[in-house]
Parts: C-alpha cells; sequence; structure tokens
C-alpha cells in the first residue's frame, strides 16, 4: 500500500472514530428568579396593588448587578412587567428576553443567552383557569427549547397560585388550592406530552408551594413521569431556613443531566425585609450537564 493511500485510509478511520464517539456533555446554569413587581409603573397605577412600591432607577442597577454576580446561562423569571424592563436587569447584549404575552403585570419569562438557539412554544395559558371576563387573571407558563450541541432541552418556567403553600390539594376547602390543584392538572398533561416525545425538559420557577415532606402536589407530578426535584430534600437560606418555593423538576433524559450536588441559593442581593427594594426571592440554580449519558 502506498504512502499516499495508507494516510488516507487512516483519515478516514479517524473521521470515522471521531463520528461515533460520544458527543461531549456540555454543562450549562440554569436559574430561576422572582424578581418581585419588576415594574417601572408610577405608584398608584391601577394594575398595580395599593402596597407595591414600583422599582426605582437605582434598584434596577442594583438588580442587574445581582444578575452579573449568578451569572446563569438560562434563568427563569418571574413577576416580571414585560422584556423591556427585564432587560434593564439582564444585559441585552448577553441574554435575549422571552416573555408570555399575558396582558397581567406579573409576567414569566426567560432569560437566555444570545448566543444560543432557542425555540419558542405557545404559552402555556391553561394555567390560568379563569375565564376571559374576569377581573383577575393567573400567570401562562413560558416554554421553550433549547438547542444546544450536547441535545435539546424543553423548559417550562411558571408561577403558580399563591396561598396553598402545604395543605393536602384533595382535601383543602381554600379556593387558592382548588386552583392550584387544577393548575396541577394541567402540568401533569404537558409533563405526559414531553414523556411521549421522549423529551429532556425542565419545570422551573415559583410554584408557590413548600417542598417539603409527603407534598401531594409533587407526587401528582410524578405520576404523569419519572421526576427528579433538585430543590426537595433541602432549605432555603435566602430567609433563614424555610422550605423551598421556588423549584426545579427534570424529566427524561434531564434527570440524569443533573450535576450532583450544584443546587445554589444567592443569598447576597441586597434585599431587605423591611423595604424590599429588591426582591422577596433568592436567586435558585442549578448545573446540568446536557448530553451526559446520551
Amino acid at each position: 500500500m502506498g504512502a499516499r493511500r495508507l494516510v488516507r485510509v487512516w483519515l478516514c478511520l479517524l473521521f470515522l472514530l471521531a463520528a461515533l464517539a460520544p458527543a461531549t456533555a456540555q454543562e450549562i446554569k440554569l436559574a430561576t428568579w422572582n424578581l418581585e413587581w419588576l415594574t417601572t409603573r408610577d405608584a398608584g397605577d391601577p394594575a398595580l396593588p395599593p402596597d407595591v412600591t414600583p422599582k426605582r432607577p437605582e434598584d434596577i442597577a442594583a438588580l442587574r448587578a445581582v444578575a452579573g454576580r449568578l451569572d446563569a446561562d438560562v434563568i427563569a423569571i418571574e413577576e416580571v412587567d414585560g422584556a423591556q424592563v427585564a432587560a434593564a436587569v439582564f444585559a441585552p447584549e448577553r441574554y435575549a428576553v422571552y416573555m408570555t404575552g399575558d396582558s397581567v403585570v406579573q409576567r414569566v419569562g426567560f432569560a437566555v443567552r444570545r448566543d444560543w438557539h432557542v425555540i419558542a412554544h405557545p404559552d402555556l395559558t391553561a394555567l390560568d383557569p379563569y375565564p376571559p371576563q374576569a377581573r383577575a387573571h393567573l400567570r401562562s407558563g413560558a416554554d421553550i427549547t433549547l438547542d444546544l450541541p450536547g441535545g435539546q432541552l424543553r423548559l417550562l418556567a411558571l408561577h403558580l397560585k399563591a396561598g396553598c403553600h402545604s395543605d393536602r390539594l384533595a382535601e383543602s376547602r381554600r379556593p387558592a388550592c382548588h386552583v392550584l390543584q387544577a393548575q396541577a392538572r394541567v402540568l401533569e398533561s404537558w409533563i405526559a406530552a414531553r414523556a411521549r416525545a421522549d423529551e429532556a425538559f425542565v419545570v422551573i420557577g415559583d410554584f408557590n408551594r413548600r417542598a417539603e415532606g409527603d407534598d401531594d402536589f409533587a407526587a401528582a407530578l410524578a405520576e404523569a413521569a419519572p421526576l427528579t426535584e433538585a430543590t426537595a430534600g433541602h432549605a432555603s437560606p435566602c430567609w433563614g431556613g424555610e422550605p423551598f418555593i421556588d423549584r426545579v423538576f427534570l424529566g427524561g433524559a434531564a434527570q440524569r443531566w443533573l450535576a450532583p450536588d450544584s443546587l445554589r441559593v444567592l443569598v447576597d442581593h441586597g434585599a431587605d425585609r423591611q423595604t424590599k427594594r429588591l426582591s422577596d426571592h433568592c436567586p435558585v440554580s442549578v448545573r446540568l450537564r446536557v448530553g451526559e449519558g446520551s
């Protein structure tokens, strides 16, 4: 065999081995952060409750500094009054913002690294069970897919009904628990659809439901498909060790992508119990190794 032919054969073998080699997992930092009425509307605006104090320019600047310290690749964001004010916190040169199309002030969305390919899906509007003519409405879920070198990851950001932190859903007489139970059924359907499609997925955000003990809400979701909850069994140091309500559920291949011991809470964010100038929530993050084990 001639030298040139031998070189060509070796090159072909190298290309074949490279094609057959498993893809290198890509580690990403995924976070959720409720920014507590992030709006620049004037105090007294009819869309705001009387006790809400809109953010001042210095508050926005402080939140932007927190976002820089958080340094996440993807952030599920809650209580945000649209993409414009979100872009004031999440630097537009680094992040693209995807928000739900709700008419409410407390909207849900994502800030995603600008250089990543994102597929935006229709909002999960069924999380708002109230009829169109109702005076108040709840928040839709923001639904996107990240198309990454290691694989695709479906993400649902949400902010569920407040007022049912720990009651047994089927037994409670609280109206808020009846609404949360209806929202759980919507999430079960969404999770089951992801499982049927064999998708890696994450459900993340402000659940307004404590991650503690025998939580029948989490059990209901797990009936739709096997799930790993990154925040289960942990206490949040945000305000002194209370159970998490900002939660992260992983399904499909995303369960094996969760980096062990990667759950973090950014508590040094300047929030103040008396003035609450920034937020009454701390950013919660985990790391995923997208494509690991594929």
